[in-house]
């Protein structure tokens, strides 16, 4: 079968990929499996110098790499750099602290030694999709290999290119043979992945992926970690710096074209500040580029498929059909691509979309509540919990809201991201597990327990 890749800022093909078979899919796991039993062996201090070359690989590269995701998936140029320098980070990161993340634990018991060691499970695959498509690899693949463990990818259609590089920076870099794989398919080769002979798998996907890959990991009794999507609230509180807070609101909304797990999907604004906030927050989502993505001066670009912007129109129309107000935008772009204009509705509600689903575009929906309590019932009637942020001068205050917030990461006065530093997941129908930090590292080991008694005192008793 072949798989062509469409560069969505014209809507014309870029390249062909021939699929594999469920059979090429069984010889690599085989490959990767063989390539565990040594790289197991290396020891932390190689693996972490290993991870230094990459990230210095993924620097050299920065612009061969970042063109080749805007073309695929139409982020605007500069993101991707961004993009692609965030990996080096994480690579950087790793390479610095994992020594201290793996180190044994000792544990105070009444025998001569107790502690908690961190061994590699062996052969991780990943299910990785197009909105990020180097450092949603990276992040699961940066952990996973300096823990010990070997990778193997199945990305997304959309950025099989990309997948490419990635595998050919792990070569550049010195890793060993087949320490790092990819597999090139639809679905049916990710099934195949999953159920091959592997340790465990890591997904970051849509919510109907997470569970496809849940009931054929637990079928299998293979651990999973899964990252599946939100719907981030935007508290904003009469006591916010407006003009910083609607700015931030732009950004959060419109990065990534809006097609991001952890953009702000819902404003929830208290009545006394909705119509200056609304005002300032339409005046700069104005003020946003949409253009050719491989332009600099591009701050929005197309929607990854025609399917993806076809199911945005919808949900702003039922927004619409049920009397949403749409303040600007609310239409696709007339241009070759796959554009559609950045979009802002008031007057919503829960019957609509555009609320109650996940919103991968940019288009933000107000919702005007009365106070501080309310805006945290609200905040919290989703069925994702991944991420939020809440806008308000009183710091004390806004650590407080964190703390009654349904998600994994609260940010206050900023927008919310991701950072090698901080455990990245979600709860309710976000995720299971975390990536990133040490928790991220920890997530694909052996947490062993050792005991040792000490057999000189039965000797003696004998």
């Amino acid at each position: 079968m072949q798989i062509d890749t469409v560069n969505p800022a014209t809507g014309k093909v870029i390249a062909s990929y021939e699929a594999e078979s469920s059979e090429d899919v069984g010889r690599k796991v085989r490959l990767g499996r063989e390539a565990y039993a040594e790289w197991k062996k290396v020891d932390l201090g190689e693996r972490a110098e290993l991870m230094r070359r990459l990230g210095r690989v993924m620097r050299k590269n920065r612009e061969d790499y970042a063109r080749t995701v805007t073309e695929e998936m139409g982020k605007p140029v500069r993101q991707s750099l961004a993009e692609i320098e965030k990996c080096a980070w994480v690579c950087d990161y790793y390479a610095e602290h994992a020594e201290v993340f793996l180190r044994d634990q000792i544990v105070p018991t009444e025998f001569r030694k107790s502690f908690v060691s961190f061994e590699p499970l062996g052969v991780i695959a990943s299910i990785m999709p197009w909105n990020f498509p180097f450092w949603q690899v990276m992040r699961f693949a940066v952990p996973a290999l300096t823990a010990g463990n070997v990778g193997i990818l199945k990305h997304s259609s959309v950025c099989l290119g990309s997948s490419l590089k990635i595998e050919q920076a792990f070569h550049d870099a010195g890793f060993p043979e087949n320490v790092f794989q990819i597999v090139i398919g639809d679905y049916r080769v990710g099934e195949a992945l999953v159920q091959a002979d592997i340790d465990a798998v890591s997904v970051t996907g849509s919510l109907n992926t997470g569970r496809r890959v849940a009931e054929l990991a637990s079928a299998g009794m293979k651990k999973f970690v899964l990252e599946l999507g939100g719907s981030d609230p935007f508290v904003v509180l009469e006591d916010a710096d407006l003009n910083q807070t609607a700015h931030m609101a732009t950004q959060s909304r419109l990065l990534n074209t809006g097609q991001s797990c952890i953009a702000a999907k819902r404003f929830i604004v208290v009545r006394s500040v909705a119509e200056k906030f609304t005002k300032l927050f339409v005046e700069n989502t104005e003020a946003e580029v949409v253009g050719d993505p491989l332009d600099p001066k591009t701050t929005v670009g197309p929607l990854v498929r025609d399917s993806q912007r076809q199911a945005l129109a919808k949900q702003v129309e039922d927004a619409r059909a049920k009397g949403g107000k749409v303040l600007i935008g609310g239409n696709p772009v007339k241009r070759d691509g796959f554009f559609y204009e950045p979009t802002i509705v008031s007057n919503v509600g829960h019957e609509m979309d555009l609320v109650r689903e996940e919103v991968f575009g940019p288009a933000a929906p107000i919702i005007v509540v009365e106070n501080e309590e309310q805006a945290v019932r609200e905040a919290n009637n989703s069925e994702f919990g991944l991420g939020a942020s809440i806008w308000t001068n009183n710091i004390e205050r806004g650590i407080k809201i964190a703390r009654q917030i349904e998600s994994g990461l609260v940010s206050v006065n900023e927008m919310v991201r991701s950072d090698p530093r901080l455990p990245f997941g979600g709860v309710k129908k976000s995720g299971i597990g975390r990536e990133l930090s040490e928790f991220g590292i920890r997530e694909f080991v052996n947490i062993k327990s050792v005991v040792v008694k000490d057999i000189q005192s039965r000797l003696l008793v004998e």
